[in-house]
């Protein structure tokens, strides 16, 4: 099945946007619910913008773009493999979302 630019990134955000709200809903962290305890803390709100292009581009040159779904990376947006320190410790299953260029 081929999916569009736009498509792709629709279905990106979205599986971000429902990773988030399932993960906050159900428990969170170990610190009061809390997810992000770095980044952007001075902001009312943290939202990322990649653009089809970047996205696109991101994955011509690495074949993936992975992104950051623990909020615990160095890198964020893009994973940095810093959900596995993170699975360990809260027993979590957390894992990036990976966007894959098979062409």
């Amino acid at each position: 099945m081929d999916f569009d630019n736009e498509t792709i990134v629709a279905i990106a955000v979205t599986n971000i946007a429902t990773a988030a709200f399932i993960y906050l809903t159900c428990g969170g962290s170990s610190k009061g619910g809390r997810l992000n305890n770095e980044i952007q803390l001075d902001s009312p709100k943290v939202a990322t913008i990649s653009s089809v292009d970047d996205v696109i581009k991101k994955t011509m040159e690495s074949k993936v773009a992975a992104y950051c779904r623990c909020w615990k990376s160095k890198k964020f947006p893009f994973c940095d493999g810093a959900h596995g320190k993170h699975n360990k410790e809260t027993g979590d299953n957390v894992g990036p979302l990976v966007i894959k260029n098979d062409k």
